[in-house]
């Protein structure tokens, strides 16, 4: 069974940080590209930030450029997201994915595997 665990959310002041971790388990994770989405009340739920399978290619969104972090450690099985200079627009359910591939943006479509996500708060 395929499995995804988001971990560390939480809420934080804006200016703030936070690390999410992607622990994931049944898979053969080192062949997945790695994604981070995030739905937010009443929106669609939107692509973050990726990462190639050898860690050499990433994406971010527009909004959260400059801002997040996307990495893997693959001999942990595990994906990171660590978000920098948090605004109140970031808080949203942030969920991980693996898929296939991706390379100029992230559609959800492309990614067979999701966590069920971890709340980001963030308040001004």
């Amino acid at each position: 069974q395929v499995q995804l665990v988001e971990s560390g959310g939480g809420s934080v002041q804006a200016g703030g940080s936070l690390r999410l971790a992607c622990a994931t388990s049944g898979y053969t994770y080192s062949t997945n590209c790695m994604g981070w989405f995030r739905q937010a009340p009443g929106k669609e739920r939107e692509g973050v930030a990726g990462i190639h399978s050898g860690g050499g290619y990433t994406f971010y969104a527009d909004s959260v450029k400059g801002r997040f972090t996307i990495s893997r450690d693959n001999a942990k099985n595990t994906a990171y997201l660590q978000m920098n200079n948090l605004k109140p627009e970031d808080t949203a359910m942030y969920y991980c994915a693996a898929g296939s591939y991706f390379r100029s943006s992230l559609d959800k479509t492309d990614f067979s595997y999701w966590g069920q996500g971890t709340q980001v708060t963030v308040s001004s």
